[in-house]
């Protein structure tokens, strides 16, 4: 039975695989940004099995995968068994046998439809009508047409039914596009009427990491009009849920931001911030799309962040989301700061008042989050007993290993004077805790191990110890689209699965491009059900190397180049019709090169 990517999507989100993994190994224990233990796959004395937000990989044996492939594994299930098992942990009903694909087609066509109208609502902005969103980008906002271009701003103009007859005449019918939440439908006197649900604003399209159009925002020009009941037109109107969007689980302007990031997001309140800061630099600024944080969107940027600096509004509105923000954020392993907004409410009107050299010295000056932290560590904690003060310095010591060796010294005297415990003691315990979760380190012996895992993968694919630097090539690539999937279009009409050397990267990149040709995601989630568990593991050890890679696109197009100049002049090798000479030469040639990749 195939079960739809949405259903899986959504399994996923409401699966903590953290949770999940625990009950069976015990203890896992944070190293940087990540949970470790001991592998429960194979015997180990030194913990290599690693749990990341989404997906597991074991550094000692190889096993990688998602919560479905995890349970399969342990529980010995096979894949509708393992979903079914979640899905009830999850309150989830399964879909009935028989399920076709109209869900997902139906998905695809919602998905085009956005497309469409994002060329459209763009369109417009060259038309006379389209002159007052022109207006307001270029004047009223200050941005530049690079800017407008870039994030694809637009212009929904006035008028019951511009964009439905627009689309209409691109063949979808009013009832597609009012599951797409473009039009809305109305029911009067027995008929049936569809009118634009966007007019006469300006519109800001929201992109998924894959870089599809799921949503938009529209703000209306001027002040909100008064309705016929009496009540204000709204000043925003965003899309609701739909099969291609959840309100809760996109982070706006994420598809740019990751691959500036350098492991630093800075997270604003709306999508206008978010522009603002990136015409003025600021290209890591991202925005939850006015929606209260939720714990899917604070795990999203875990993914793509060591560190979240947040800058919401200073009235006493974005003040009272901070709080809220940071008690969610709290609960990942991401460091935190928060910025002190003044000279301007927020962050748009600070770069217009005094540009983008005042913001960098807030940004600078982003007050840290230890005193939150600490804050937060001592809850309801009764200090004034040896259990309490010793419950509330093992977690202080946590934090206090995040830091440098200045704020240590500082914090830790506080703590001494505060507590009556000697200051050489809390910073011995912070030591000990920053030498188990120092990060350079743990990348160090990742990348070690996984080292270890080459002689498996040439059992896997001979091929590679033949063409050692396109196998390496593709490893490398591979790996970055499993990171970045939106990265497909980059290689889409340039690069084929037919073009890769070695056999078994071969077959993997097929079928990963076959999903991202058909609109399906990638992500560990999606793919228990897609590859044999030997392809799995491999597609996570891939993932695991490409993890610190500073320039993911150039290394990417560098990966496709060395990839096509190799096919020019590769030949495939059967190892087993080798004379022993040539046999010989084969792995002496793997051993020169270090091993296959």
């Amino acid at each position: 039975m195939p079960i739809p990517d949405s259903y899986l999507q959504d399994l996923r989100a409401r699966t903590d695989i953290e949770q999940l993994i625990a009950q069976y190994v015990s203890p896992l224990r944070r190293s940087g940004r990540l949970l470790m233990g001991l592998c429960p796959f194979h015997g180990e004395k030194s913990p290599s099995f690693a749990v990341y937000p989404d997906h597991f990989y074991c550094f000692g044996c190889g096993a990688g995968g998602d919560a479905i492939s995890f349970l399969m594994r342990i529980e010995r299930l096979d894949y509708i068994e393992a979903v079914k098992t979640l899905s009830e942990r999850a309150g989830m009903q399964l879909p009935e046998e028989g399920y076709d694909d109209a869900l997902a087609k139906k998905r695809l066509r919602i998905l085009s439809a956005n497309r469409e109208a994002a060329k459209f609502f763009h369109a417009q902005l060259r038309e006379p009508r389209g002159c007052p969103g022109l207006s307001y980008w270029i004047d009223t906002r200050g941005l530049s047409p690079g800017t407008v271009k870039h994030f694809g701003l637009g212009y929904a103009p006035e008028g019951w039914s511009n964009l439905l007859d627009h689309l209409r005449g691109h063949g979808y019918a009013p009832d597609e596009l009012a599951d797409a939440n473009l039009v809305t439908r109305s029911e009067r006197n027995g008929k049936t009427s569809y009118y634009d649900r966007f007019r006469g604003r300006v519109m800001v399209p929201i992109l998924d990491l894959r870089g599809n159009v799921v949503a938009f925002g529209g703000r209306i020009l001027g002040e909100a009009a008064v309705r016929e009941d009496g009540r204000k037109e709204a000043k925003y109107i965003n899309t609701s849920d739909t099969l291609a969007y959840k309100k809760g689980r996109d982070i706006y302007a994420l598809h740019f931001a990751k691959n500036t990031a350098g492991g630093r997001l800075i997270l604003v309140e709306g999508y206008m911030d978010v522009i603002a800061l990136h015409q003025a630099g600021f290209t890591q600024a991202v925005a939850c799309l006015g929606t209260a944080l939720t714990k899917d969107q604070a795990q999203l940027l875990s993914r793509y962040a060591e560190e979240v600096i947040l800058s919401y509004d200073a009235d006493a509105a974005g003040q009272a989301a901070t709080q809220k923000a940071l008690a969610i954020l709290g609960q990942t392993n991401l460091k935190l700061r928060v910025i002190h907004l003044s000279g301007g409410k927020d962050p748009d009107e600070i770069l217009r008042a005094y540009g983008p050299e005042k913001y960098r010295q807030l940004l600078e000056n982003a007050a840290n989050d230890i005193e939150f932290s600490l804050l937060r560590a001592r809850g309801d904690l009764d200090l004034s007993t040896p259990a309490g003060k010793a419950d509330y310095l093992r977690e202080a010591a946590k934090i206090l290993a995040r830091c440098g060796s200045i704020e240590q010294d500082i914090y830790a005297s506080r703590l001494s004077e505060e507590l009556s415990v000697g200051k050489e003691a809390i910073l011995t315990q912070v030591s000990r805790v920053w030498g188990r979760a120092n990060s350079r380190e743990a990348r160090q012996w990742q990348r070690e191990h996984l080292k270890l895992q080459d002689s498996k993968a040439l059992k896997i694919d001979p091929q590679r110890g033949v063409h050692p630097a396109a196998a390496s090539a593709e490893t490398r690539l591979l790996g970055l689209l499993l990171h970045h999937p939106d990265f497909y279009k980059n290689l889409r009409g340039r690069l084929r699965p037919e073009d890769l050397v070695t056999p078994f990267n071969r077959e993997l990149c097929a079928k990963l491009f076959q999903r991202l040709e058909e609109g399906r995601g990638i992500e560990a989630g999606l793919l228990s059900g897609a590859l044999t568990e030997q392809e799995l593991d491999e597609a996570m050890r891939m993932r695991a190397l490409a993890e610190d890679i500073a320039s993911p696109l150039a290394e990417l197009e560098g990966c496709a180049h060395k990839i096509l100049e190799e096919k020019k002049g590769a030949q495939t090798v059967n190892v087993t019709q080798l004379d022993q000479t040539a046999y010989l030469d084969l792995f002496a040639n793997m051993k020169k090169q270090g091993g296959a990749p």
